[in-house]
């Protein structure tokens, strides 16, 4: 039995303990007598990564903040599908809340493409400033008809190739690799236009995929190389930074509404916490990575960003054509 077939069995067994822990209450708020409500929360990564004590650290706040009125039960490991399994569980009801990469949220919304345009973001600095104004505010809420929103976002890092065999220094040396991406057709856009032959397929399968020879590289942050263990096959990567794809902690929309006014407060400033809380370990996360990674073997290659910059012009060009979007990556320049 594997552990995704467990993870839903022991799902299926919390909603019926759940429910008859709520019997009594009226919209999953507590009443006298009752519980309070839990918020079954999923996600596809390890309990030692970064973004697991982040939403640790969030649960933890909840219960804080809520004085035990709301608690969030996490499902680590990907136990309960990858990213795009669980969104669906969320869309359905089976769970409430989840951690999802901006680029798997591109097709429930256009507004999130801006995260997986190459080169958007000048410097970490710019990436801050854009993630903490009003116009990721409209992008959390343009899911709202798809039936979830976001709440806030956690560091994902800074995303480049890395490759079992050849370094990647140049776009030229991306001609004929298959290289994995996520779900994204922003980012499978960018790999034929690098040159490339992209090959969408879910994070967990990665490793396997490089030691196979199905892929001869992916694109990540350092941390896929430790904690994703992907530093024992791909032994080089190269720092071109093509994206900083942000993790965005969405919930669903009926969960939402059943929370009183005053736990809905709650639960945002748990969130906002949780970010803070997590960037500071991202921080140190990556730098524990590449140490680590170079133990392992791994190479690190810098390299002149400005041909990768030169050979993704066209995406932008084309998300200027959109009224729309061409307001949004205007007001983001101006932030840098």
């Amino acid at each position: 039995m594997n552990k995704k077939v467990v993870g839903l069995l022991v799902l299926a067994l919390s909603l019926v303990l759940l429910a008859g822990c709520n019997s009594g209450t009226s919209n999953g708020e507590s009443g006298e007598g009752g519980s309070g409500q839990e918020l079954r929360l999923a996600h596809n990564l390890g309990e030692d990564h970064p973004v697991h004590a982040g939403l640790q650290r969030f649960a933890d706040k909840v219960k804080e903040n809520t004085n035990g009125e709301v608690t969030v039960k996490i499902f680590a490991n990907g136990v309960l599908g990858d990213e795009k399994e669980v969104l669906e569980q969320l869309q359905s009801g089976a769970v409430d809340m989840t951690k999802v990469s901006a680029g798997a949220l591109e097709s429930f919304s256009d507004d999130y493409q801006v995260f997986s345009l190459p080169y958007i973001f000048e410097s970490e600095d710019h990436y801050r400033n854009v993630m903490e104004s009003d116009i990721v505010n409209e992008i959390y809420q343009s899911t709202e008809d798809k039936g979830f929103v976001g709440l806030t976002y956690f560091d994902s890092g800074a995303r480049s190739f890395y490759t079992k065999d050849t370094a990647i220094e140049t776009p030229d040396d991306l001609k004929g690799m298959k290289i994995r991406v996520m779900d994204s057709p922003t980012a499978i856009q960018m790999v034929k236009l690098l040159g490339g032959t992209p090959t969408p397929m879910p994070y967990g399968e990665i490793y396997t995929g490089m030691q196979q020879g199905v892929i001869d590289g992916a694109e990540s942050n350092p941390t896929a190389l430790t904690t994703g263990k992907h530093g024992e096959v791909a032994k080089n990567f190269s720092v071109n930074e093509h994206t900083i794809i942000p993790d965005i902690v969405v919930v669903s929309q009926a969960t939402w509404d059943k929370l009183s006014d005053e736990q809905k407060e709650a639960v945002q400033s748990a969130a906002d916490d949780a970010t803070q809380y997590q960037v500071e370990l991202w921080a140190e996360a990556t730098e524990e990575a590449i140490s680590e990674a170079e133990e392992m073997g791994v190479e690190f290659n810098e390299v002149d960003k400005e041909p990768f910059i030169e050979a993704v012009q066209p995406m932008h060009e084309e998300f200027m054509k959109d009224e729309r979007m061409a307001e949004m990556i205007e007001k983001i320049k101006e932030m840098k």
